[in-house]
C-alpha cells in the first residue's frame, strides 16, 4: 500500500500516507519476523536464521502435528513438546499481554536489556553515515562513487559472516566484536577529519575516513545490525512479548530518527567530534553486553525464559 501510494501520489497528503504506511510495516516487520523465526528454529541454528509460533492451549493436535513438519516425519519430537506444553500451563497463570506487565521487577532487567541494546543500535550513528555517506565522503576528500562501491562490496560478505558465526561464538562474543567494530570505526573517521582540519599527512586523511566508514559498516553488518533483534525476540516470555517488541521497536526507531536529525547539525559543529560521540555510544555498547546481556546460544526458549524470570518455578 505504501509503494503504490507513493507511485500514483499527486498530492503530499497521498505521499505522506504512502511514507506512513511503509514505516508501519517495515516497523511490524522488523520485529515480528525475528519472533516467528524464534519460535520455529531449532536451538542450534535459531541466530543464524534470524540474521537472513506460538502453541495454544486446547490445540494439542494441531501443535503437535506444527512441530512435527517443523522438526521433519522422521525427527522425535516428544520431549520438545513435552517442555512447550509445561511451559505455555505456566504461562496461563501469569498475567495477560499488557504494556504495564513489562514494569513488573521480575521483568527488569529485561526490558534494561532489549531497551538498551536498541539505543546502542539505533544512537550509535548508522543513519548518519548510511543517510549522509555523500556528505562524508565528499568533506573527506573521496570520491562519492569510490566509496559507495566500496561499502556495496563489504555488505555482503559481512552479514554472511555474521549469519555463519552466530550459532558458533554466541551473540555475545558477536555482539562486543560488532560494537568494537563499530567504535573504532567512527573513532578513525573522527580522527580523519582532526588530520584535515590540522592539515597533518592530507595524503593519508581520505584513505583513513574510507578505512573508518568500512570497518564501521562491516562491523554493524556482521553483528549489531541483526543480532539484538535476535536477542529480544528471545528474551522476553510470550505473555509479554507483543508490548516487548512495541517498547523496542518505538525505541529503535526513535533513536534513529534522533540521530538522522541531528546529525548535520553536529557535522555543522565538529565534523570530527560527531564521530567521537558515536564511537563513545558503541564503546558504552560493549560493556554494556559484556554487563548486561545474557548468551542464549545454544538454549531454548522455554530455558532462556526460566533463568531470566524463574517463571517455571
Amino acid at each position: 500500500m505504501g509503494w503504490l501510494a507513493i507511485i500514483f501520489s499527486k498530492s503530499v497528503w497521498l505521499l505522506d500516507f504512502g511514507r506512513l504506511s511503509l514505516g508501519l510495516g517495515i516497523g511490524l516487520t522488523s520485529f515480528v519476523g525475528p519472533v516467528y523465526l524464534a519460535e520455529i528454529t531449532p536451538k542450534n541454528l535459531r541466530g543464524g536464521f534470524m540474521i537472513i509460533a506460538e502453541a495454544k492451549i486446547g490445540k494439542e493436535r494441531e501443535f503437535e502435528a506444527a512441530l512435527q513438519r517443523l522438526r521433519g516425519q522422521n525427527a522425535d519430537t516428544s520431549h520438545e513438546a513435552s517442555e512447550i506444553k509445561d511451559y505455555l500451563e505456566n504461562l496461563q497463570k501469569i498475567s495477560d499481554d499488557k504494556i504495564l506487565n513489562l514494569f513488573q521487577q521480575k521483568y527488569v532487567h529485561l526490558v534494561i536489556v532489549g531497551v538498551g541494546l536498541m539505543v546502542v543500535q539505533g544512537l550509535g550513528g548508522l543513519y548518519g553515515f548510511t543517510f549522509y555517506m555523500s556528505e562524508i565522503f565528499d568533506s573527506a576528500g573521496i570520491s562519492s562513487t569510490v566509496g559507495f562501491m566500496a561499502v556495496a562490496i563489504l555488505q555482503i560478505p559481512a552479514t554472511v559472516l555474521g549469519a555463519s558465526l552466530i550459532d558458533k561464538f554466541g551473540r555475545r562474543t558477536l555482539l562486543m566484536a560488532s560494537a568494537f567494530g563499530e567504535c573504532l570505526g567512527c573513532f578513525l573517521t573522527g580522527l580523519s577529519f582532526v588530520m584535515q582540519d590540522h592539515n597533518w599527512w592530507k595524503e593519508v586523511s581520505p584513505i583513513l575516513a574510507l578505512i573508518g566508514v568500512l570497518v564501521y559498516l562491516g562491523s554493524y553488518s556482521f553483528g549489531m545490525g541483526g543480532i539484538p533483534w535476535v536477542i529480544v525476540s528471545e528474551i522476553f516470555p510470550i505473555n509479554v512479548k507483543g508490548s516487548a517488541g512495541t517498547l523496542c521497536n518505538f525505541v529503535s526507531w526513535s533513536c534513529s530518527w534522533v540521530v538522522s536529525y541531528t546529525f548535520n547539525f553536529l557535522f555543522e559543529w565538529s565534523s570530527a567530534g560527531t564521530f567521537f560521540i558515536y564511537s563513545s555510544i558503541c564503546g558504552f555498547g560493549v560493556l554494556f553486553v559484556a554487563k548486561l546481556v545474557p548468551e542464549t546460544k545454544g538454549r531454548t526458549l522455554e530455558e532462556i525464559h526460566a533463568s531470566m524470570t524463574n517463571i517455571l518455578q
